[in-house]
């Protein structure tokens, strides 16, 4: 078997007894939809983050969509994000017919560079959406302030962040609402697709709630605005709400292997990832940078190791946002690090006897660059 970016399997073997009882919890319970298991997970997530709500949704891309639309950003309606992000972050934006508007990244830590975002601002401007990109959080002490001047939405990506601080504080509890993937690659992920929005607004919940069940308050068939059928699943929350219960040790363990690549690849022409200041980071993914990096990968190749990118295509160069109107150029850090950056095996199964065989095949590749 070739060495992944990401495999669950070996998760999977130790949690499996756990994992199995969450599946029949729900299955003897008579409740498949928006049942127990949604309400407590919803509560344990809320109170993880010491917020207020939580609203369970079927997606990551969704939870962005809904918190959006709970929000009141409306069509036409401009939002600033990035460009060097999963493609979600943007299709959310557009699916509600508000217009991404990009700033570049920091050319070190490869998050939304902060300083060039008061400068975008304009009448049309109703939402900032820093993307925290890695498993490491955007300062949003700047952006908070930003956003308050000019009465403006702070909504968090923190799809990759699970668990990462900033100044001791986590990731999703500055902005007024915080979206949430449970994808299975994620930090706290599940067996498919799930995602959440946290929020300590009674009101912004409540219109998540109703958005996600097709805009109706408490009956069925009522419909107050028109929503969506984005519901998380009861057998998704339920194996969320155990695995919650584990996500410091997952986040220790994504730091120990982030720790062994450091050490061992630290002599080597590779750049490491930077930990922004005041940052804890959680190796979402492990992304390194080189000049060379499609050679590098050709070469792991014939060593049976398949490396991810992300992302080889930022968003404002794709066919699907040319309407945007972006040329090339318009965000050269974006632009120059899709060239160069790639991602190496992370995830908290990973065996150190398997790191070290992708560490010495990747020593090997480097010397004969």
């Amino acid at each position: 078997m070739s060495d992944n970016v990401w495999d669950y399997l070996g998760e999977y073997e130790t949690e499996r007894d756990d994992i199995l009882d969450a599946v029949d919890t729900v299955f003897r319970s008579g409740q498949l939809v928006l049942g127990q298991s949604v309400k407590a997970f919803e509560a344990e997530y809320a109170a993880w983050h010491g917020m207020a709500h939580c609203v369970g949704v079927d997606n990551g891309t969704n939870a962005i969509k809904l918190a959006l639309q709970a929000a009141g950003v409306r069509p036409g309606d401009e939002v600033i994000t990035v460009s060097n992000t999963a493609a979600p972050t943007i299709v959310a934006i557009d699916s509600v017919g508000a217009v991404p508007v990009f700033v570049d990244v920091d050319s070190d830590t490869y998050l939304m560079d902060n300083s060039a975002v008061s400068s975008v601002v304009g009448p049309r401007t109703t939402c900032i959406l820093p993307v925290h990109l890695y498993g490491q959080c955007v300062d949003l002490t700047e952006l908070r302030a930003l956003a308050d001047a000019h009465d403006l939405i702070l909504l968090e990506d923190c799809a990759q962040a699970h668990g990462a601080r900033h100044r001791g504080q986590l990731a999703g509890t500055t902005g007024d609402a915080s979206a949430f993937s449970f994808y299975p690659t994620k930090v706290l992920g599940t067996y498919g697709d799930g995602g959440a929005v946290v929020t300590d607004d009674d009101e912004t919940a409540r219109r998540l709630r109703r958005l996600r069940y097709y805009g109706m308050e408490e009956r069925y068939y009522v419909v107050e605005t028109p929503g969506h059928n984005s519901r998380l699943d009861e057998v998704h929350a339920e194996i969320l709400r155990r695995k919650l219960r584990r996500l410091d040790s997952y986040i220790a363990s994504r730091r120990a292997v982030a720790d062994r690549y450091a050490a061992a690849l630290a002599g080597t022409d590779l750049a490491l990832p930077v930990v922004a200041p005041h940052n804890e980071h959680v190796y979402y993914v492990y992304v390194v940078r080189h000049p060379r990096r499609d050679e590098i990968i050709a070469a792991l190749r014939e060593y049976d190791i398949d490396l991810n990118i992300s992302y080889p295509w930022p968003v404002h160069t794709m066919t699907g946002f040319a309407h945007l109107g972006y040329a090339e150029g318009a965000l050269p850090i974006t632009e120059k690090l899709a060239g160069e950056i790639f991602s190496l095996p992370m995830y908290p199964a990973l065996e150190p006897a398997k790191q070290d065989r992708i560490i010495d095949a990747l020593q090997k590749v480097l010397a004969k660059l």
